[in-house]
């Protein structure tokens, strides 16, 4: 990536995207067998033995059916999961997703060039607002390389959803509104929105067809904080948007009721490239220890962030940054591009803006005044009290780990995502001392609009590994060969998922297509085993490599007691390292 960001090329943007090879399906027979092998950890020789009946009844009767619905239906569409998935993991589910389905991180500016420091929230972000338009402006000149592995291309088209993009709540199933175009395709917007003290502001951030520099973009923001330290706070319509989806969606139809102009707002704010938020907190941040940034980040003040949002930039007094975005759009790897850009080009500018300090007659900010009532406020009221209740379930852990990193594993020729994710296995095992189901995000970018598949972690061959470490008697040598052997298996899992030949998302299709024919529920998605090895979104560890750069992020469990782990890996560390602990049920879709 580092190479992709720094190099010019020819290339368009999505250029690539009409020749994508489309999402195959993947064969019945192979995925039952890895799910076969998938379940073993977790089940005696009795209850490994029905699982095993069931899924060859599945197999050569109801399967059969349901696997040439979906050839037929993989006919049709380039994808044929997108449109599944984007409903069934994002806009069908009901409960508040601000804080149990997006994701978020602290910028690491921290480590060089911005430490913390009060006063130098609005010059630094008006500086960081600078570069993240000068992304979004490579977006629409299609000047943004084209991620590859090797020569081969990957999809880009989640780059599409980063700005401008929002969902809209519904009463059963939200909507996800992108009106981002590029230059060649037309009109894009291009104002942000400004959140502040319960306050909402919009100003376009071009001016006679220029970018904004970073004194006009302080200049707007100075405007915005003093104007809203001297007068009352704002009634903090944006905690809305942390609700329980339905009642958020008949909160929004009410407001819309009491006045058309709170619709003509709320398309302001859902067309705006990203939220600004104007945060008033000061949390503590060390290289070592990013612990109550990322909690903010992610559990913060919900007046000042619009949870719908693509984008969310969090600016804190102390001059920290950090993010806060709707999962629904992109997945992780498209705000970690962003991030690593902007924290690169501020690292170059030493922190600084060098060019003129010159600024143009340009129009103050406009603020968007909702007309509320009783209800209204007392909606507010219950939506932050029920996000702050749900908020307080969360255990949030980032440290540093600094003696060694990717340098060491590499040199022992082991694969360092590999290397965490077994040191991970061993550690739920020691500390429950049994095995713990797993997901870990595998890339499915090779294809036409492709996202994420699944990597289940706990296989057997990791467990042996583990119950040797566990195991005095066993000698150093068989240690090691075990280790080797879950190395293997998972090196080769993860090749297999990014391949398209995964099998938890082709079993989701299976179940959908069920559905979708209103056939019963097949046995195979009401055996025990199945929840019980992490199907339906049941797994205990939800982990993800989130790169090999200096960028961070964090998403809440899966599950009642469950752990989020999301690690980044760099040379000499495997650095801040995030661990949400649950303690009472929060569900949440993957990652």
């Amino acid at each position: 990536m580092e190479n992709q960001l720094a190099k010019s090329t020819e290339e368009r943007t999505f250029q690539y995207q009409d020749s994508l090879p489309s999402l195959p399906v993947p064969s019945l027979e192979e995925s039952l067998k890895k799910y076969l092998e998938s379940v073993k950890p977790f089940a005696n020789e009795e209850e490994y033995k029905k699982t095993e009946a069931i899924v060859q009844k599945f197999q050569n009767g109801i399967g059969e059916k349901l696997q040439q619905k979906l050839l037929e239906r993989a006919k049709e569409k380039r994808n044929w999961l997108e449109d599944w998935w984007l409903n069934v993991a994002y806009l069908d589910v009901r409960i508040p997703s601000q804080l149990h389905v997006n994701f978020g991180g602290p910028a690491s500016h921290i480590e060089h060039y911005w430490p913390p420091k009060e006063g130098t929230q609005l010059e630094r972000g008006s500086i960081s607002l600078w570069h993240i338009l000068n992304y979004w402006q490579l977006l629409r000149k299609e000047k943004l390389p084209v991620h590859k592995v090797g020569n081969t291309p990957l999809d880009m088209n989640q780059f599409r959803m980063l700005f401008a993009t929002c969902k809209v709540p519904g009463i059963t199933r939200d909507s996800l509104i992108n009106y981002f175009r590029t230059e060649s395709e037309g009109h894009c917007p291009s104002h942000i929105a400004v959140m502040c003290r319960g306050r909402v502001f919009v100003f376009d951030v071009m001016h006679e067809g220029c970018l904004m520099t970073p004194p006009e973009i302080l200049r707007q923001l100075t405007y915005i904080q003093q104007k809203c330290r001297r007068e009352p706070d704002g009634p903090g319509v944006a905690a809305l948007t942390s609700e329980e989806r339905t009642r958020w969606a008949k909160a929004r139809e009410y407001l819309i009721s009491l006045n058309p102009e709170n619709l003509t707002m709320l398309e302001k704010i859902q067309s705006s490239l990203l939220v600004f938020c104007l945060d008033d907190g000061s949390p503590r941040v060390t290289p070592e220890d990013y612990s109550q940034v990322a909690t903010k980040v992610l559990t913060g003040d919900p007046t000042v962030r619009w949870g719908d949002k693509s984008y969310n930039l969090i600016s804190f007094s102390n001059g920290v940054f950090g993010c806060n975005c709707d999962h629904a759009p992109y997945d992780a790897m498209v705000i970690v591009s962003i991030s690593y850009y902007v924290d690169q080009k501020i690292f170059e500018s030493e922190g600084r803006w060098t060019g003129s300090d010159e600024v143009r007659d340009i129009p103050l900010p406009e603020e968007l005044v909702f007309t509320v009532d009783e209800k209204v406020l007392n909606d507010i009221n219950q939506a932050k009290a029920q996000y702050f209740k749900q908020a307080s379930d969360l255990q949030l852990l980032v440290y540093a780990f600094t003696s060694f990193g990717k340098k060491l594993t590499k040199k022992k020729k082991l694969h360092p995502d590999t290397f965490v994710q077994l040191a991970l296995q061993l550690a739920y095992y020691r500390l429950h001392g049994r095995p713990g189901c797993c997901y870990e995000t595998a890339m499915t970018r090779y294809f036409y609009h492709g996202r994420t598949e699944t990597v289940r972690s706990c296989t057997v061959e990791a467990v042996r590994w583990c119950q040797s470490m566990q195991d005095p008697s066993t000698s150093l040598f068989e240690q090691q060969h075990r280790m080797l052997e879950a190395f293997a298996k998972h090196n080769k899992m993860m090749k297999d998922c990014s391949t398209g030949k995964g099998f938890d998302r082709h079993l989701l299709g299976l179940s959908l297509i069920a559905k979708e024919e209103c056939l019963p529920v097949p046995e195979l998605f009401t055996d025990p085993l199945f929840s019980r090895s992490g199907g339906g979104g049941n797994f205990v560890l939800s982990t993800s490599l989130i790169g090999y750069l200096r960028v961070q992020g964090v998403v809440v469990p899966m599950v009642h007691n469950g752990y989020g782990f999301f690690y980044h890996i760099r040379d000499d560390r495997l650095h801040s390292v995030f661990k949400c602990n649950a303690r009472r049920p929060v569900p949440v879709c993957c990652t």
